[in-house]
């Protein structure tokens, strides 16, 4: 860059600099929207081949499509679909080994044209690998040889010299997202399976906390719906403002907080001698002790509760869990 050009980018005002970020991020969140009407019959056979798979995924590209190559095996690999990145150069240099004729092959190339492509498909195809072409050109030479093609053309690059790869990659990027998210479900991936492969930092700890091992269950307070609001007062301030309520059978029907009896304090002079089944919120929202403390913290959350009552296949009370020590124990 002369020092002309340096001097021109270093006078610019900082609205004009904010202006081309805006653009820049517009025009990629333009590219990205347009995949949603090509996410089609296509994108579904290529979901279930590579959800079909018995070998791995072998995700293939050159330049800024290596890069973006790399991130989406990662994401296969990490939601329980093994995959590796192949450098379509480095391939055809002794790599080839690494493919199985078990595998699958998701090759990215914006022009999907090249000699290096061409090998490498040709031997692809000798073998019997599935193909999965991204693309920005589906009438490539990668695209005619491929088993499905996924279209990433934009109609623009966010590049003002219309060189760099920015909203094509981008739009790739989005697109294996996509890919690996249906894949994941297909498979019937859980959130048990996810912490399997994260066991460490705190995405491993969040993933690996269960209810059961945070619950109280030794001398919580619980009551039954005949029992009066006088007899609650005690046994919400001893259980931090949330009492399961229970049948003869100790099954769970009910909740009652300390929300529950500041209202009914408002309005009824005579409140204590109220039965607390006229009170409590019934069909309360519960946990079980082998779920993961995430899934209830979760729910806690959506629902704005700090408590819930922990009930076994029967739906007996076992216990009771509390959102501060969810997160203290690292399950938020």
């Amino acid at each position: 860059m002369d020092s002309s050009a340096t001097h021109s980018a270093t006078t610019l005002r900082n609205d004009a600099l904010i202006a081309e970020g805006r653009r820049v991020l517009r025009i990629e969140a333009i590219a990205v929207a347009a995949l949603e009407e090509r996410i089609d019959e296509y994108f579904a056979e290529a979901c279930r081949i590579v959800a079909g798979a018995s070998g791995r995924i072998v995700v293939c590209g050159i330049g800024k499509s290596g890069h973006i190559g790399r991130k989406i095996a990662g994401t296969l690999t990490s939601t329980g679909t093994p995959a590796t990145f192949l450098h379509a150069v480095e391939a055809l240099h002794g790599d080839l080994g690494i493919v199985g004729r078990h595998d699958v092959a998701i090759m990215i190339s914006r022009s999907g044209e090249g000699s290096e492509l061409g090998q490498l498909t040709e031997y692809l195809t000798r073998i019997g690998v599935p193909i999965i072409a991204v693309t920005g050109r589906t009438d490539s030479a990668l695209a005619a040889d491929s088993t499905v093609v996924l279209d990433i053309s934009v109609a623009e690059e966010a590049c003002p010299l219309d060189l760099a790869p920015t909203s094509s990659t981008t739009a790739t990027l989005a697109l294996g997202d996509a890919l690996a998210m249906v894949v994941l479900q297909l498979k019937g991936f859980r959130e048990e399976d996810f912490a399997e492969l994260h066991p460490s930092g705190t995405l491993g700890t969040k993933l690996s906390v269960r209810v059961a091992d945070v619950m109280i269950t030794d001398e919580f307070p619980l009551l039954g719906e005949h029992a009066t609001m006088r007899d609650s007062i005690a046994p919400l301030a001893g259980m931090r403002g949330t009492v399961p309520i229970v049948d003869d059978e100790q099954r769970v029907i009910g909740v009652l907080t300390a929300g529950d009896l500041t209202r009914l304090m408002e309005l009824e002079p005579g409140f204590l001698d109220r039965s607390v089944g006229e009170i409590m919120t019934r069909g309360p929202k519960t946990a079980r002790a082998e779920e993961l403390g995430s899934a209830a913290v979760r729910r806690m959350e959506a629902h704005g509760i700090m408590a819930l009552p922990v009930q076994d296949e029967a739906g007996k009370l076992v216990g009771i869990v509390h959102l501060h020590d969810l997160m203290r124990s690292g399950a938020a």
